[in-house]
């Protein structure tokens, strides 16, 4: 029963092996992912100067987008909240008008 144990760990070692460069590229990927879909939507927010932005991107999307909340805070303490669609294709972006407060 041991050396037989012994045997499936030697031959599933390589396989797991295997697997870590993979999962690492797979975790590049959806970093460069993240960072695109950041500068993409950055492009789109008019603020002003006195504002602070901030972009929550999701993770990984949906089959087809990316998507990411965008919070626009004011220096009067108000918040505009728009969405961010990402065409992972297109690599284009659009941007929502901003959701009404209290919604």
């Amino acid at each position: 029963m041991t050396r037989s144990r012994i045997a499936a760990a030697a031959l599933a070692l390589p396989l797991i092996a295997a697997a870590v460069p993979a999962l690492s590229s797979s975790e590049d990927a959806w970093a460069e992912f993240r960072t695109a879909v950041e500068a993409e939507c950055g492009k789109l927010v008019d603020a002003p100067a006195d504002a602070t932005t901030e972009m929550e991107v999701n993770p990984f999307g949906s089959e087809s987008y990316g998507a990411a909340l965008v919070t626009v805070t004011l220096a009067d303490g108000s918040a505009d909240r728009m969405i961010c669609v990402y065409d992972k294709q297109a690599k284009t972006a659009e941007l929502t008008a901003p959701f009404e407060a209290g919604s």
